[in-house]
């Protein structure tokens, strides 16, 4: 869940650096007349859109763009500014790597190369794994808990914590896999769900640092601290979806959240004395470290690689490691509550 956090957080500031929509290569007069010969023409250099055909006051003639892709492409949404947008950036930046040039942000993003429709495709994949890792640590997790560890009577777990290890998995899946779609195609619609799903994660995962840290038992006790913590979230996610998505606001509110539940694992794994929290400390560091890739952006390696992928990337065996201390703590409270019920 540490990694859970450090994820939100910077996925939330890295939004924040990016709210600007004007990038150096959006002023670039060469891109902007692109753009208008790709308006009037429908063709950057020999290339042709059939869904980019404009009539004379600059409207797209016939049907909809979207009923004149194919279906394949109808999904992604690569309506004619996009593809204009994009081919013309390519075109610009290989003009630019010929003058050795360095390459600049188009629209607040790198010039990355799409694959098989993907806008990002090395943080998709990336995105990928680090769901079907959390997947795989769900499934272990479960198996630990109901099938090698003694179960009660009643076939239940002796971890008091486990439904609410189930949600936290429910929540990271439901994350990365609106963080892989966002990455794939940034529209409105994708990046809203990518922002909620993450803002959810976090305010659920500062309810369960919470309530682990604090050994929090008594149903009536969590309830109480959940209820406001979660009312504010629904309502911050109500608020950027049908109000207004104020980025500057979202990333103080989830960096907020992110820092307090940092702080309270970090301190709790010392106090406790968890025979696991060097698994803990180990997160918050790499964590830490990995948190410097976001800082020192860089454009992206042959258009794949940049360094918010790589980070994607470096969070995968953190996934793991966490996972790993969820299935100590799952073993760790069930040996200490049978011996204390000899």
């Amino acid at each position: 869940m540490l990694y859970g956090y450090v994820f939100v957080f910077l996925l939330l500031l890295c939004c924040f650096v990016n709210i600007i929509d004007a990038s150096a290569g959006d002023a670039d007069p060469l891109y902007r007349g692109c753009i208008r010969q790709c308006q009037e023409t429908g063709c950057v250099g020999q290339k042709c859109f059939p869904h980019c055909t404009f009539s004379s006051d600059g409207e797209i003639v016939g049907r909809p763009w979207y009923m004149q892709e194919p279906l394949y492409l109808q999904w992604k949404k690569w309506d004619c500014q996009s593809d204009c947008r994009y081919h013309c950036m390519l075109d610009r930046e290989k003009e630019k790597e010929l003058l050795n040039l360095d390459p600049v942000k188009y629209h607040g993003k790198w010039p990355f190369k799409r694959i098989f429709g993907m806008q990002e495709p090395a943080s998709v994949a990336f995105s990928a794994l680090n769901l079907a890792m959390h997947f795989h640590g769900w499934v272990s997790f479960f198996i630990i808990l109901y099938y090698k560890l003694p179960l009660k009577d009643e076939k239940k777990a002796y971890y008091e914590y486990a439904s609410l290890w189930h949600i936290y998995a429910l929540l990271s899946l439901n994350s990365w896999f609106w963080s892989a779609v966002f990455h794939s195609r940034d529209v409105d619609l994708t990046e809203k769900l990518d922002y909620s799903s993450a803002v959810i994660l976090l305010g659920y995962s500062l309810i369960l640092a919470i309530l682990r840290s604090f050994n929090v038992r008594d149903e009536a006790t969590r309830v109480m601290v959940s209820a406001p913590l979660s009312a504010f979230a629904i309502t911050h996610v109500m608020y950027i979806n049908f109000y207004k998505l104020d980025y500057g606001w979202n990333m103080k509110v989830c960096v907020v959240m992110a820092v307090a539940q940092l702080a309270i694992w970090a301190v709790w794994a010392g106090v406790s004395r968890h025979p696991s929290r060097w698994k803990l400390w180990l997160v918050v560091f790499a964590g830490g470290l990995a948190m410097l890739l976001e800082i020192y952006d860089f454009p992206p390696y042959e258009g794949l690689f940049d360094a918010h992928a790589i980070w994607h990337a470096s969070t995968i065996p953190l996934t793991y490691i966490w996972w790993s201390f969820i299935r100590d703590d799952a073993h760790f409270r069930t040996t200490k509550i049978l011996k204390k019920a000899r």
